[in-house]
């Protein structure tokens, strides 16, 4: 899988990486309550190639080469994402005709691109064509020798009974000192080279105290499980939510080795700085439900979890979304801070003596509190009453070259019922909002604002020739709603929900109801993905910068409510939404 493809499957995943509006894809209008208003950037080539699909692809690369001889001024020709983008939309569909043909166009058209190579690598081993493959996979890594897809690739066609090792059978494995030290080294200098703010938020000398003290807690017996748990706190101490360990499938990677057995055995939550059992799975006979755990091992519980924000990556370091994070993955991240035990025993306020935990059956964990969402969906309109409605946006994840037309149809079909039920109340619930694009966050924000706006003050990463959407003025609709709006947030906001609500913030849009979000105005996204020589880890890296345009908002604070509500242990055990219900009454007051 290509550098691309693996950016572009964690964007459609939209989990740990949300990505930051960080495709640089010209849109086709900025005003669009406006459609005739004179284009100030180049059109998109491939938007013009998608509207002619139904003719061959053959004829598709004429028109190309027709544009760019008679309309170069017109239209986009240095977009290489964007084209590449276009040839796996085939690629995935197993069109692999025209996968192919759109990447030779891509390789003649660029000819020093790496990636370019590898894509049609890529497409041939699809297609099994391994000799062809193969032939493009060492070109790309001719040109780039850090692609080590391409090498994994090389190796596996020409040793085909050679498989990479599997991250769950890595857990235990020992390397040398030497190399894990080799590996640390490398981690550190990789992080800065890459990271374009890798210093923002630490200063390089404490950076290198950070390396020089993993290094010392190395021994002959660590394992490539607490290296890589040493690695997350190098990464975390960057502040950057976009920066994490990866093992290539897009999960979670200490839940992806974690044997059963080792994973913590109950299902517990981290509420007001208590942590309190919500689940006890199959340890029912030894403790309840809201029983809460003084002490882990011998460790007092607030230790075990500034342990374990200290290998959380989160932007500015912001703990609500850590504490957000540790709600989901307790159940890994309490062995790794313990240093991965065999057995786990707790002390529980109100009980005398330490209580012996079963081993965990399977790993627990939480994705979503469904209390917090009465749709269960992404995207939701729900009216209250004659005044009020609720719409939850809980995710910017709807590309251009994608599905932002759903999110599209879905606001104008809301707006539309909103304005014709003369609603004067709008509570926009962006609570788990982890991110996407720009799109669907700047469409929003035109059904709100009441003058023209500008989405981003500052759009960097590498391959930009334009500018892109949200760098210029963009017009608010006709159709906007015009009543009092209300925003519920929380620490899971990430990524494009930062720079959304930090606008909302700005132009004093609404009322803000929640907890600190988890991102504000400033956005390090993207992923360059670069591997350790000898542990083979791979980490993510940021790689592009988006900034919005609220930039006199605090860059070490995550978007700060005007109301700070938050869930007691009852109210979520009993699934009372407390901030939805905050806001109600607030309204009806």
């Amino acid at each position: 899988m290509t550098r691309l493809l693996v950016i572009c499957l964690s964007v459609l995943i939209c989990f740990l990486f949300s990505a930051c509006g960080n495709k640089p894809i010209a849109p086709t209008a900025v005003n669009q309550s406006e459609p005739d208003k004179i284009q100030t950037r180049k059109l998109s080539i491939v938007t013009k190639l998608k509207e002619n699909d139904h003719l061959p692809v053959a004829e598709r690369i004429a028109l190309y080469h027709q544009l760019k001889k008679e309309q170069s001024a017109l239209y986009d020709f240095a977009n290489e994402t964007e084209l590449t983008l276009y040839g796996y939309s085939f690629l995935w569909g197993n069109n692999l005709t025209d996968a192919i043909a759109i990447f030779k166009l891509i390789i003649a058209e660029f000819p020093n691109s790496a990636n370019a190579f590898d894509s049609m690598g890529e497409a041939y081993l699809q297609a099994k064509d391994s000799s062809r493959a193969l032939q493009n996979y060492e070109q790309s890594l001719r040109m780039n020798p850090d692609n080590f897809h391409a090498e994994d690739v090389i190796e596996q066609i020409k040793s085909p009974n050679s498989k990479p090792l599997p991250a769950g059978e890595k857990f235990s494995k020992l390397y040398a000192k030497k190399e894990y030290w080799e590996d640390l080294d490398q981690l550190g200098k990789k992080l800065i080279a890459i990271h374009p703010h890798a210093l923002k938020f630490i200063s390089k000398d404490q950076f290198c105290k950070n390396v020089e003290s993993k290094k010392a807690l190395i021994t002959e017996k660590t394992t490539y499980a607490e290296f890589a748990w040493h690695c997350n706190a190098i990464i975390a101490s960057l502040g950057c939510s976009h920066t994490a360990s990866s093992n290539m499938q897009n999960d979670y990677h200490e839940y992806a080795m974690l044997p059963v057995a080792n994973s913590f055995p109950l299902q517990v939550r981290w509420v007001n700085k208590q942590l309190f059992v919500v689940g006890p799975m199959n340890n029912s006979d030894q403790v309840k439900v809201k029983d809460e755990i003084l002490s882990i091992n011998g460790v007092e519980t607030a230790t075990v979890i500034s342990d374990i924000f200290d290998h959380i990556p989160a932007q500015a370091n912001i703990q609500t979304f850590k504490a957000q994070h540790f709600n989901t993955y307790f159940a890994a991240l309490i062995p790794y801070a313990l240093g991965l035990p065999n057995s786990f025993e707790i002390v529980v306020k109100g009980k005398s003596g330490a209580v012996q935990l079963h081993k965990a059956e399977r790993i627990a964990t939480e994705l979503y509190d469904a209390s917090l969402n009465s749709c269960l969906k992404d995207l939701c309109l729900e009216i209250i009453d004659e005044s009020t409605a609720v719409l939850t946006i809980a995710s910017f994840n709807y590309y251009e070259w994608d599905s932002y037309p759903v999110f599209k149809a879905f606001i104008d079909s809301s707006m539309n019922i909103i304005n014709n039920k003369k609603l004067t109340n709008l509570i926009i619930d962006v609570r788990y909002n982890r991110g996407g694009s720009q799109y669907p966050s700047i469409y929003l924000l035109q059904h709100l604002m009441n003058k023209p706006f500008t989405y981003y003050s500052k759009a960097e990463f590498e391959g930009k020739s334009d500018k892109i959407y949200g760098e210029e003025l963009i017009e608010p609709l006709s159709n906007r709603f015009k009543g009092k709006v209300y925003f519920l947030i929380d620490g899971n906001g990430n990524s494009t929900t930062g720079h959304f609500m930090s606008l909302v913030k700005n132009h004093h849009l609404g009322t803000i109801i929640g907890e600190e979000l988890g991102s504000n105005q400033f956005c390090t996204a993207g992923q360059m993905l670069t591997r350790l020589s000898n542990t083979k880890l791979v980490v993510s890296v940021a790689n592009n910068t988006h900034i919005s345009t609220a930039t006199e908002l605090p860059v070490e604070k995550g978007v700060l409510p005007d109301y700070y509500i938050t869930q007691s242990i009852d109210e979520y055990l009993n699934k009372v939404d407390a901030v939805k219900n905050f806001t109600l009454k607030h309204i009806r007051n």
